[in-house]
């Protein structure tokens, strides 16, 4: 297309780094190459995995980079929130070998993807069928390694993406099962967020503190292993922790929603889409609409999954389009 550009984006977590080429024009993505995945424990900074997918390119890098960065990106030096590599902006062209450089929070580089994909991306939860509204505050949330959440406003054609720490407000119980929880991850931590609890590690501290309350035998599982089990049903504790999971992660998008006015409500992350298939049978949609005086207004709020494999890369990629023009 004429007047496009390619640019390499990255995708940067506290447990993997995505790295891959885009190819965009006027403002939009056009094209998102497929992703090279490095481990962040194989490298010691973001410059020596950035070093070895160059390394794996045929023809060099691009001259530009945009980076959906899992952390606050404010201040000189920025640092992951799950992850022990830090970023300097000032020094990354030099350091990197870039021309144009752009930093972004991963959740918002979601909600900027979340602005520009097509309706086919997404996979309808709850709420009103049809389209997402063309104007309006959309609420994203995306459970991963840890809870992410961003804001997006859409009005008179344009797209304002607001990064934010949403899932780092505390967790609130709405049942006695729910009160014993709390209780028993207080003893754990100082504070209890609700990304303790709806996250990919959150299922262990359900399942534990439901092993506790009950007086059973847990086993000891990694992170992996234990959503596995949940997910096939076979065990009766950790499906039970799989139900306290979705019925969190609805209260605390529908509380967003209402905190954010939002008229529309997006779910992302690479956790969100393997339990797509879970959504439908779960007390998600339940959560999310119980709100009391507020349920007629919830009721009417559309939320969808996004079902885009690689949201994090492409939203880079959008939001270095539409910086860039």
């Amino acid at each position: 297309m004429t007047g496009s550009r390619t640019i390499a984006v990255a995708d940067v977590g506290g447990t993997h780094a995505r790295f891959a080429q885009a190819q965009i024009a006027g403002g939009q993505v056009i094209g998102l190459g497929d992703p090279v995945t490095l481990g962040t424990s194989d490298h010691a900074s973001f410059q020596s995995a950035w070093q070895d997918y160059v390394a794996g390119l045929d023809g060099g890098a691009p001259d530009a980079l945009s980076i959906a960065f899992a952390g606050p990106v404010t201040g000189e030096v920025l640092k992951l929130t799950n992850n022990p590599w830090v970023i300097r902006p000032a020094l990354a062209q030099e350091k990197l070998g870039v021309k144009d450089f752009l930093i972004v929070n991963d959740f918002a580089a979601v909600g900027y993807a979340a602005a520009q994909l097509d309706e086919d991306c997404f996979l309808h939860l709850t709420g009103p069928a049809g389209p997402f509204p063309a104007e309006g505050v959309m609420t994203v949330v995306g459970p991963g390694t840890g809870l992410g959440v961003s804001q997006v406003l859409k009005r008179d054609g344009h797209t304002h993406v607001i990064a934010t720490e949403g899932g780092h407000i505390d967790f609130a119980p709405l049942d006695s099962l729910e009160d014993q929880i709390l209780e028993r991850l207080r003893r754990r931590y100082l504070r209890v967020s609700v990304e303790r609890v709806a996250c990919g590690s959150g299922l262990v501290n359900i399942y534990e503190a439901l092993g506790k309350i009950e007086g059973k035998p847990v086993k000891e599982l990694e992170d992996k292993a234990l959503w596995q089990l949940a997910m096939s049903g076979k065990d009766a504790l950790a499906s039970a922790a799989l139900d306290r999971f979705f019925l969190t992660l609805g209260a605390v998008a529908g509380d967003l929603a209402l905190a954010q006015g939002a008229n529309q409500v997006a779910i992302a992350g690479g956790l969100g889409y393997r339990l797509r298939d879970h959504f439908a049978r779960s007390g998600f949609a339940d959560r999310f609409i119980a709100k009391g005086r507020f349920e007629r207004r919830m009721e009417a709020i559309p939320v969808k999954l996004i079902t885009h494999p690689q949201a994090g890369l492409y939203g880079a990629a959008a939001a270095f389009a539409q910086r860039y023009g």
